[in-house]
């Protein structure tokens, strides 16, 4: 049961928002109150902290804002619905590998330990903060068109990292990767709901999709440029076509 079970609709988006547009800043607000939180002494400490406290937040929410009798997986979308969804998601993924690999070199520099970081563990966190706690839990507690609930924690996605790239100091290109990144955060949701409400999916290409973009080394024109961007853009709707019509073909079974 949850918590808070009287707390009005509009409080719970509330908080639900917040605490996706800042559970990835956890250590940066409690340095701002001078309460500093020092990273992990290990390679990646502060990133895998940060994510770590990301989690934390959306599972905390998630315990006090989630309908009555419903548990916590499935609040955040972590319950299991077979391995056919994201199946057909990384099948979708391969045109990306493809692609990268014409435009870009191997990245000789690409450890273990990079790949883990950059392409499981991190995406995972993200998707639990930003489509666990940002999209299903809205779905769970509000009543609405999936799009619009969708909104919010795309734009949110894209602002962090469209700061990440230097916000206003960063220009054209931060605006544009921000962009770029809130329509992935609207892709991955719309996996998820294709799936059942479920992150596999969506975490299915967005492992998938880092991985190829830190398997292959592409120089910042190539990266920006129009061929990468329509790479990018192009395999997201793949995916969700794929997966739509695995979804119909299911049904009509």
């Amino acid at each position: 049961m949850s918590v808070l079970p009287r707390l009005p609709t509009a409080a719970r988006i509330l908080l639900v928002l917040l605490g996706t547009g800042l559970g990835l800043n956890v250590r940066d607000i409690a340095a701002a109150l001078g309460r500093p939180i020092p990273g992990l002494p290990i390679p990646y400490g502060g990133s895998l902290l940060d994510n770590a406290l990301a989690v934390l937040v959306a599972v905390l929410l998630a315990l006090l804002l989630r309908p009555r009798h419903m548990g916590l997986a499935e609040s955040l979308g972590l319950r299991g619905n077979g391995m056919r969804g994201p199946l057909w998601v990384l099948l979708a993924s391969l045109p990306c590998w493809v692609g990268l690999a014409v435009l870009g070199r191997p990245n000789t520099a690409l450890t273990a330990l990079d790949a883990t970081m950059l392409a499981v563990l991190f995406p995972l966190a993200e998707e639990i903060l930003f489509r666990g706690l940002g999209f299903i839990l809205l779905v769970k507690i509000v009543r609405g068109p999936w799009p619009l609930l969708a909104l919010p924690q795309a734009l949110l996605f894209g602002m962090v990292h469209w700061l990440g790239f230097g916000g206003f100091d960063g220009g054209g290109v931060a605006l544009f990767v921000g962009a770029v990144i809130a329509l992935g955060g609207f892709v991955f949701a719309w996996l998820d709901r294709l799936d059942g409400n479920t992150l596999w999916c969506g975490l299915a290409l967005h492992v998938s999709m880092n991985l190829a973009w830190n398997v292959f080394s592409l120089d910042d024109a190539a990266a920006l440029g129009w061929q990468a961007t329509s790479l990018r853009i192009g395999t997201a709707l793949l995916a969700v076509a794929v997966l739509a019509w695995g979804a119909h073909r299911r049904r009509r079974l």
